[in-house]
């Protein structure tokens, strides 16, 4: 017979595991759901272009006579015919050291330093 005094058990392992099963599925595909939305983007202004600067390329043969543009330099006037030349110049403009394997390293070094000093910060060595 049926008596209002008993308690039920309520037995919820069923529940629970099922829970489990699916938080893992969850889990596991969520991370793979990707959402694509249609959006239209403006239209920039196509009036400004940007100009990238031009690249200087610096020349020292193994007599250390250094060629820049079309003219040519010795080793001890170029720090400061370099600065009074590319004062004009961008000095965000890439440079570009080519120098000759039989040359001293100070030599290099020191035209490295001219460049750097006349106030050109992006400034490499090419090697061949």
């Amino acid at each position: 017979m049926f008596s209002w005094d008993e308690t039920p058990d309520l037995n919820i392992t069923p529940l629970v595991d099922v829970m489990l099963v699916l938080m893992a599925i969850l889990m596991v595909t969520a991370p793979t759901i990707t959402f694509q939305e249609q959006i239209t983007l403006p239209e920039g202004s196509k009036s400004v272009k940007v100009i990238a600067p031009k690249a200087l390329t610096i020349r020292m043969d193994k007599q250390g006579v250094i060629y820049f543009e079309k003219d040519h330099y010795t080793l001890e006037t170029f720090g400061d015919d370099f600065a009074n030349l590319t004062t004009s110049f961008d000095k965000k403009s890439e440079v570009y050291i080519r120098a000759d394997e039989q040359l001293r390293y100070k030599d290099v070094m020191y035209l490295l330093k001219s460049v750097k000093a006349a106030g050109f910060t992006k400034v490499s060595l090419i090697t061949s």
